[in-house]
């Protein structure tokens, strides 16, 4: 069977082109949700920053709180110091006020602290917040150029699509369910060029009747371990820069 290269060629180009791009769209919407996930998280670091915030005030209120409850149990303490009968009334009274005054220290010690850090949460605040205003400005962009890529890639893909279809009718019917049937079997690529007496896929090397028969006429050849069709391609591209190479040796 006369096959016909070129055309043949052409269409594993055309599959081999609209198989990387059709792999570039099915990696994108992993790449946008990973995109998506790290805004989400550049916005929870800046929100736990503001609930560090809210946390501590409320904490300041809860000591404010305690602290006038207790001041308010001191004064009724000291109020009945002016009705106990007994001294030891009286000396319990003087414990529990002293107590309580302790415990209004503490607090009050605890609230300052809390008075102090806010400074510190403040500053926290604001670097988490200029952070994500810049990761999410960066992300954002990276996921617009990510879009922009996809329309490209899939008008691209609209072209390649009409290339083929014009190039199918072209070329005999046998010919391109045999390349379909190869290209299936092996990973999307149906033919192998021959170089340097080896065939380029499965580097096993091609017998010298089968390689005149290939050079001779433009037959259906197999290579005989992967299966694939074999084509000649011209080495004078790979050794023209050598022969140059020499001539400016030799001057």
């Amino acid at each position: 069977m006369e096959i016909d290269f070129e055309r043949l060629i052409q269409l594993q180009q055309l599959d081999m082109e609209i198989r990387e791009r059709n792999l570039f769209l099915e990696n994108i919407p992993p790449q946008i949700e990973e995109i998506d996930k790290k805004i989400e998280e550049s916005a929870l670091l800046s929100a736990a920053a503001k609930d560090k915030m809210t946390g501590s005030q409320k904490i300041r209120r809860e000591l404010e709180s305690e602290v006038k409850d207790i001041k308010s149990q001191i004064g009724k303490y000291k109020r009945q110091l002016n009705e106990v009968k007994t001294n030891k009334e009286y000396t319990a009274l003087l414990k529990e006020i002293e107590e309580s005054e302790k415990k209004v220290d503490r607090l009050e010690e605890a609230f300052i602290s809390e008075m102090l850090l806010e400074d510190d949460i403040q500053k926290e605040i604001k670097t988490a917040g200029q952070r994500h205003t810049e990761t999410q400005a960066t992300l954002t962009r990276e996921k617009e150029l990510l879009f922009q890529k996809k329309s490209e890639t899939e008008e691209k893909l609209r072209v390649l699509g009409q290339r083929r279809e014009e190039l199918l009718p072209s070329i005999p019917p046998e010919q391109v369910n045999l390349y379909l049937r190869i290209s299936h079997k092996k990973g999307g690529t149906a033919l192998s060029p021959v170089t340097d007496d080896f065939c380029s896929l499965c580097h096993v090397r091609v017998r010298p009747q089968v390689l005149n028969e290939l050079l001779s006429a433009g037959k259906l050849i197999l290579c005989e371990n992967c299966g694939r069709i074999l084509y000649w391609r011209e080495q004078k591209a790979e050794t023209e820069p050598e022969a140059e190479g020499t001539e400016a040796k030799a001057e």
